[in-house]
């Protein structure tokens, strides 16, 4: 590829071999950069987070949702302050917000495929207090259809490097609201989720989310926890997502195609 990488990519030379005939060319590869963030407490004193791996871009939104997804953070009043400073974030929450120092500091980096890596125990991340969903969205097959299409053909980075995943929130006619992309989906869910909470407009009621990989655990909860009553992933679904969108109430639906799909829980806001 030619001329200069996007935002979010740079350039490495390779070797593309194909057949007999081998061509040395520059390729555009997705960026993986740690970002560490650190609490700072009013009459407390300061507590390093931890450092998340992740796409540079719309860090303020990635740090807004991971504190919320972390619970954290209820709302963006919780939030007094947010300073970035290359690969530092420092945030000044306010003296009513929800962190402890001990349960939420991580042990490890936590690495653009792993959402509660560090964490000492999982109970607590099972233990969930979620919005009400919402029981005003019915989707069919052409709407889930018509949001991949379009979903795909807004993936500005993978399109370019083919090395990041992207969570994109869609109206209940299929229109595309907000698309984030990162090389870690759960990095892309949290920038998601941060822009509703900086721009309002939450919890999210009456629209539903794509993912473009699997529908893991943590996908799930953090979708849970923001207010999406239908989840979409293009990949496969793991036991502990299933049951934990059953027993939430959140429409599940995986294997996603333009032509077939299936769904693990709340079939009732699908229409056939």
């Amino acid at each position: 590829m030619s001329g200069l990488p996007m935002e979010g990519s740079e350039q490495r030379d390779c070797a593309k071999i194909s057949g007999s005939e081998t061509i040395r060319r520059p390729d555009s590869v997705t960026v993986e950069k740690g970002l560490e963030i650190s609490i700072s407490i009013p009459e407390t004193g300061d507590y390093p987070l931890g450092i998340t791996m992740r796409s540079p871009g719309n860090d303020i939104e990635l740090v807004h949702g991971f504190l919320h997804s972390e619970g954290v953070i209820s709302s963006k009043d919780d939030v007094i302050d947010l300073h970035l400073d290359g690969d530092l974030a420092v945030v000044r929450l306010d003296d009513t917000s929800s962190f402890n120092a001990d349960f939420h500091s991580r042990r490890t980096t936590v690495n653009s495929s792993c959402g509660i890596c560090g964490r000492s125990t999982i109970d607590d991340m099972l233990h969930m207090h979620t919005p009400p969903l919402s029981e005003n969205v019915h989707i069919d097959l052409e709407i889930i259809s018509k949001s991949l299409e379009l979903m795909g053909s807004k993936q500005v980075l993978f399109s370019s490097t083919g090395g990041s995943h992207a969570c994109a929130s869609f109206s209940s006619t299929g229109e595309l609201i907000k698309i984030f992309e990162d090389v870690g989906r759960h990095n892309a869910m949290d920038k998601l989720v941060g822009s509703y909470l900086i721009g309002g407009g939450f919890p999210i009621c009456d629209e539903f989310v794509i993912v473009s990989g699997r529908a893991s655990f943590e996908l799930v909860h953090k979708a849970l926890l923001a207010g999406f009553p239908i989840m979409i992933a293009i990949g496969a679904p793991s036991n502990i997502a299933i049951d934990m969108a059953n027993e939430n109430g959140m429409t599940l639906a995986c294997f996603a195609k333009s032509d077939s799909m299936t769904v693990y829980s709340a079939m009732r806001r699908i229409e056939t």
